[in-house]
């Protein structure tokens, strides 16, 4: 199930979620340029700087190093991708759900949230697997705290998704709730399942996804709860 617009509409311009599209885009396209000019070496190093390296996180966290290169690595793998399909897959989400959200949040606490959720993300990742070298890129983990928040106030928007039935497809409208909670169910059965199993994860970082997921849930109930106790009025409907 590949979603591909909401019918969910937003009073202004998502200025932020476009910005950080325009991000990621330039981020990827710098990404290629090293790549073109200095091999794919170069391009390894460049994302084992600038990306998140579990073990390297969880040795600065133990000595107390907040703001180092490795912790910074946590925010600026934020803004790289593996390649065409991760970042257009990214960005494809974001902007359906992303919108929404920072209309909700509004535009500074909408980034805040964002950036946020991507450090959870990271942080739960490295939790499970605290001695990987791997570096791990991407702005799939606050993309899923976005959708976590998107599952929980907007629970009823009508989603346009590309549904596959074997060879045949069908474009079919479905619920919010349905989309995300399969594709948080999903998660879930590929980290349990990658569990104590070497290289299982095929380079995704599962519970990096799973983390932001419930991070971003538990921002969108205490954010529902606060709009909910200030309207003296019945609550707006969703969807």
């Amino acid at each position: 199930m590949i979603p591909l617009r909401d019918a969910n509409p937003t009073r202004r311009t998502p200025i932020v979620t476009l910005a950080l599209i325009a991000v990621a885009t330039v981020a990827f396209a710098y990404e290629l340029g090293i790549a073109e000019t200095g091999g794919e070496d170069a391009l390894a190093r460049f994302i084992q700087q600038w990306g998140a390296v579990p073990a390297d996180v969880s040795a600065a966290l133990a000595a107390g190093d907040w703001f180092g290169g490795a912790s910074l690595g946590v925010v600026t793998s934020i803004f790289l991708h593996g390649g065409w399909l991760h970042l257009i897959g990214n960005m494809l989400y974001l902007w359906i759900f992303g919108n929404n959200i920072e209309d909700r949040f509004g535009r500074v606490p909408y980034l805040l949230f964002y950036l946020a959720g991507g450090v959870a993300a990271a942080l739960a990742q490295v939790a499970i697997d605290p001695t990987s070298a791997i570096p791990m890129v991407g702005a799939s983990g606050a993309i899923a705290a976005v959708l976590g928040a998107y599952l929980v106030m907007f629970p009823r928007a009508r989603v346009l998704s590309l549904v596959f039935l074997g060879v045949f497809y069908q474009l079919i409208e479905v619920r919010a709730v349905l989309v995300l909670g399969f594709w948080f169910v999903l998660q879930l059965i590929d980290g349990l399942t990658s569990l104590g199993i070497p290289e299982a994860e095929g380079g995704i970082a599962f519970f990096a996804h799973i983390g932001g997921f419930v991070a971003g849930m538990i921002v969108g109930i205490v954010v529902r709860a606060a709009g909910s106790r200030g309207r003296p009025t019945a609550p707006a409907l969703m969807g």
